[in-house]
């Protein structure tokens, strides 16, 4: 009898012992390392969704092993609330370290760098290779400029009002989303810095801007070259600028990379060789010194400028001494 209950005993202990094996074995399944992935994945959790919907979401993702395995220690207290956005798994995560990284709203975002001078079409570019947009809904969206009627009437188009910035984007964000933060920090450029000097106005300053931002990298320049621009304008000259040629050509879908002979004599409003003035609207979107610069053009008495072959420019006031520079350059290019 005693043997017999001994054996009971011992029987009823390595039960037990399975018994926390096994759940001890489930936890760790149900909550520590989740699945290993081959690649990273990005799970768009949407508004107003479930504790249990976002688990079912993230089983289905191979996020974790387990739904009820994570709807389960959602119910751990403190209990938290879990945000709606983007996020990205790399796998092997647990499921605390999960529901950390939604309860604390650790979203996914692509950080894209729009440089100063990026046109419109360059920025619809980058997004479709970083896989944000599609570039021809970034160029519909930017083609109307109702959105910035209120900064300018008088402008045609967004190119110009995309300030060159670097901007956090999450996967499926809306185009018109991704336009309007790229507007709001112009909006927010032109609260932060001075507005155009007395007699000036928005749509003038920004296209004059424009021109120095695609004329020159050099900051020392930038002020000279919209010196150069105000005396041609004053005097009723053309302004020869050639990124505006270049813009035409885009605009038609005509531009190669490079200018041709043929390219100045071609007709667009845009072409500042056969039209006098500014060109319709800005041509690229400028940066804050190049702003700076068509605010406050340098008092000069240049009236032309050619490159030096080397990244920047030599000025000149007569056409003799544009001549000479001209000569210098061809020199530097080896006599092409």
């Amino acid at each position: 009898m005693f043997r017999s209950q001994t054996e009971g005993r011992s029987r009823w202990s390595v039960l037990v012992l399975l018994a926390l094996v096994a759940a001890a074995a489930g936890g760790w399944w149900a909550w520590g390392p989740g699945p290993r992935l081959d690649q990273p994945v990005v799970v768009q959790i949407p508004a107003g969704s479930s504790s249990w919907g976002i688990a079912n979401q993230l089983q289905q993702a191979g996020v974790v092993h387990s739904a009820v395995g994570f709807a389960a220690w959602s119910l751990w207290p403190p209990r938290r609330l879990l945000k709606a956005g983007t996020y990205r798994f790399s796998g092997g995560q647990t499921v605390p370290a999960v529901f950390d990284m939604l309860a604390s709203g650790r979203f996914y975002a692509v950080a894209l760098v729009v440089p100063e001078g990026y046109n419109r079409f360059d920025i619809a570019r980058e997004l479709e290779q970083r896989g944000l947009a599609s570039a021809q809904a970034f160029l519909a969206a930017t083609a109307s400029p109702a959105i910035i009627r209120d900064v300018d009437p008088a402008a045609v188009s967004l190119e110009g009002y995309l300030f060159p910035a670097t901007y956090s984007i999450a996967p499926h964000t809306p185009v018109a989303r991704i336009v309007a933060m790229m507007t709001d920090r112009f909006r927010q450029q032109l609260r932060d810095t001075s507005p155009p000097p007395a007699g000036g106005n928005i749509h003038a300053w920004l296209t004059l801007a424009s021109l120095v931002e695609k004329e020159t990298p050099v900051p020392s320049e930038r002020a000279v070259i919209a010196g150069v621009f105000r005396n041609r304008l004053v005097k009723g000259w053309t302004l020869d600028c050639d990124p505006t040629v270049a813009y035409a050509a885009l605009l038609a879908d005509r531009y190669t990379g490079s200018l041709h002979k043929s390219d100045l004599a071609f007709p667009s409003p845009y072409n500042t060789y056969l039209n006098h003035g500014l060109p319709p609207g800005p041509i690229a979107n400028p940066g804050a010194a190049a702003l700076a610069a068509a605010a406050f053009p340098a008092t000069t008495d240049y009236l032309f400028f050619v490159s030096d072959g080397h990244g920047a420019h030599r000025f000149a006031r007569t056409m003799a001494e544009q001549e000479a520079n001209i000569r210098l350059y061809r020199a530097a290019l080896g006599g092409n």
